[in-house]
């Protein structure tokens, strides 16, 4: 039987007072060093024959406070959406979700009432993992020396965690996940990440522009902010058949075509016509080709689409997908 998977959008939890293992923090990808603190909460979890926990915030605490202090450009880029980030951590055996509402009510918080109503009365919580340096409550006066002090009154134990690093001793962090992404290095996010790039999402209407100029194509909405830099990639789509299907994708704001600014990844299927309206699909990205353009005209832009196929076709072939 598959364990339940529960996500949690207010604390205390309404259906169930069950003691928790917890570790707290925004897990951007899921990526390796992630797997490895989830890992470890799961296994603890089973020792204590209690639910591992995993508390993250939305939005990210940086977005909140780049966005009340109107500087929008230190909102940080997103590797994964949500229904992503919960897959991966459902996959590794996490048991329980917390989308803590990060809000000004949150960050005007006392310490001490954010390990009280959060940690002891929101989850039942019996053991705690965090970084070393993490900070919490009100103007971020929150400490491990506290959280320590309060698991000896509360009954939890509190475990700390240093960096997680690669095999060259460099630390794996959501960061350089987001800086290998924005430069299109995908061999980079895959050694960090622990598997090749993903996006996930539904089959949406688009303009059905693809279709006359003989490309239709998928049309799918990514985060807003999402950390892949724009470009045409060659990929593979997830969930629509029996076998994953090869494609060609652009990524970005579609500038010969439409002004509304809004990220749209479209994706082409070599050779395969398929019905994915309203369908879940999930995007694997193998080779990025070449930067978004805005084209003079849609001959020139046609043209272009030609040569990405043609590229996409070239990769299939060498590698034998």
């Amino acid at each position: 039987m598959k364990p339940s998977f529960s996500i949690y959008r207010h604390l205390p939890r309404h259906d169930t007072r069950g003691a928790s293992a917890v570790t707290i923090g925004n897990f951007d990808g899921v990526h390796r060093g992630h797997q490895t603190i989830l890992r470890r909460v799961v296994h603890e979890a089973a020792q204590r024959d209690i639910a591992p926990t995993v508390m993250t915030f939305q939005p990210h605490p940086r977005a909140f406070f780049a966005q009340r202090g109107q500087r929008p450009e230190l909102v940080p880029t997103q590797i994964s959406s949500l229904r992503d980030k919960a897959w991966a951590m459902q996959r590794l055996q996490i048991r329980q979700l917390v989308l803590q509402r990060f809000n000004q009510q949150l960050a005007d918080m006392p310490a001490e009432d954010f390990i009280e109503k959060l940690l002891v009365q929101g989850l039942q919580t019996r053991w705690l993992l965090v970084g070393e340096d993490f900070r919490y409550g009100h103007k971020r006066m929150g400490d491990v020396a506290l959280l320590r002090r309060a698991g000896q009154r509360h009954g939890f134990e509190v475990e700390t965690l240093s960096d997680v690093v690669d095999e060259h001793g460099y630390r794996i962090s959501s960061s350089e996940v987001r800086t290998a992404l924005a430069v299109g290095n995908l061999e980079r996010a895959e050694r960090l990440l622990g598997h090749t790039y993903r996006i996930s999402g539904h089959v949406i209407h688009g303009q059905k522009l693809g279709r006359t100029l003989g490309y239709p194509t998928l049309n799918i909405r990514v985060p807003s902010l999402c950390a892949a830099r724009s470009g045409v990639y060659v990929v593979r789509a997830h969930g629509l058949d029996e076998q994953p299907l090869n494609g060609v994708a652009s990524l970005g704001v579609r500038p010969t075509i439409s002004d509304t600014g809004r990220i749209m990844l479209e994706v082409h299927l070599l050779d395969r016509r398929v019905d994915a309206y309203g369908k879940l699909t999930q995007i694997e990205f193998l080779q990025y080709l070449r930067d978004e353009e805005k084209f003079p005209d849609l001959p020139t832009m046609i043209a272009a689409i030609d040569n990405d196929a043609q590229s996409a076709r070239d990769y299939f072939a060498l590698h034998g997908l």
